[in-house]
């Protein structure tokens, strides 16, 4: 196949995908695709200019609003239909803003470009945070109590309680999230937040982090990141080798395993997801499960959740990322069809 992957641009999560993309160029070639590049934001990588644009390490810290406008004022609108218009796929190794709320899913769609993932609806379903939240209610899938919207920071402390999760709504990699323990630090946790827009407060759940992920209807292992029972997971220990400790499979009970997969299985079809994706818990002590969010386009670095989650259940990852594109190609040989 000739495989466009299309990465990098203009989101907090720029460096994400700049590492998710060098470990799936390198898998795919290795199964013997042809692979073009394609940075969002600056246009078509090509030759040498790969190894400049590429690199498996991010950093401690998310890049700065500063350095992203630098980005978005030194390159030229990017022709992304054109620039991936030879391809027989396109491969999304974008991560969060408007590479993973179902923009450029629109654009591609409207374009009748090929791509991994799910399509604009379920991934502008799935970025909201209240929007999926409610659909996870109306499913009957538990997960914490929030506020958002109007409802002001100390309103929403006294219906929520602490210690609080302070959060975006939209965001990903816990980029603006804040867990407050007293209202001393309420103020301060919305001023990091509101950068990226409307805020939403949710009830912090005391417990274990669980993740599970989807692929081609079916879920995969159960990984568990070990964590302090009153810690999140923070940006650093996501992406920093040997930050945090990640088992896969999960030690936990068969029954919390089971009821872990089919709540993933349950929010991805109610998300209205295709092909993959990744679902985040937090496990309390009574052995009840919480449903944090779902994550479209998760990190896949070798290293990252869903790649873990996937060789736990015997798909290497390799073959995970070309089983991601052939997804993609039977979805829309089923579409031309009708």
């Amino acid at each position: 196949m000739r495989i466009g992957v299309l990465f990098g641009g203009d989101s907090e999560e720029r460096d994400v995908s700049i590492a998710s993309a060098t470990e799936v160029v390198a898998a795919l070639r290795s199964r013997g695709h042809e692979v073009i590049l394609v940075d969002t934001a600056r246009g078509s990588v090509e030759g040498a200019q790969e190894s400049l644009a590429l690199t498996a390490n991010v950093p401690e810290v998310p890049p700065s609003q500063a350095s992203l406008q630098r980005v978005r004022d030194s390159s030229p609108p990017v022709a992304i239909a054109t620039a991936v218009e030879s391809a027989d796929v396109v491969f999304l190794a974008l991560h969060g803003g408007s590479g993973e709320n179902g923009q450029f899913q629109a654009l591609l769609e409207l374009a009748g470009v090929v791509f991994t993932g799910s399509g604009s609806f379920g991934s502008g379903l799935a970025m909201d945070k209240d929007v999926s939240k409610r659909l996870f209610r109306a499913a009957g899938i538990p997960t914490p109590d929030w506020t958002v919207g109007a409802v002001s920071g100390g309103e929403s402390a006294s219906r929520l309680g602490y210690p609080l999760i302070v959060k975006p709504n939209a965001q990903g990699s816990t980029i603006g999230l804040s867990l407050v323990r007293s209202s001393e630090g309420l103020d301060a946790a919305m001023s990091v937040a509101s950068p990226y827009g409307e805020i939403l407060f949710e009830q912090f759940i005391r417990g274990r982090e669980l993740t599970v992920g989807v692929l081609a209807g079916e879920s995969l292992a159960v990984g568990e990141i070990l964590l302090d029972p009153d810690a999140t997971f923070s940006y650093e220990q996501k992406y920093q080798v040997g930050a945090v400790q990640e088992v896969f499979p999960a030690d936990i009970p068969s029954s919390v395993r089971d009821e872990a997969k089919r709540l993933a299985l349950l929010a991805h079809s109610c998300l209205k997801l295709d092909d993959y994706s990744r679902s985040d818990f937090r496990l309390d002590e009574s052995g009840q499960l919480w449903l944090i969010e779902v994550n479209t386009l998760p990190g896949l670095t070798a290293t990252s959740l869903l790649p873990q989650s996937a060789a736990a259940a015997g798909i290497d990852y390799s073959t995970l990322c070309e089983r991601i594109c052939g997804l993609a190609l039977r979805r829309a040989e089923r579409k031309s069809r009708r």
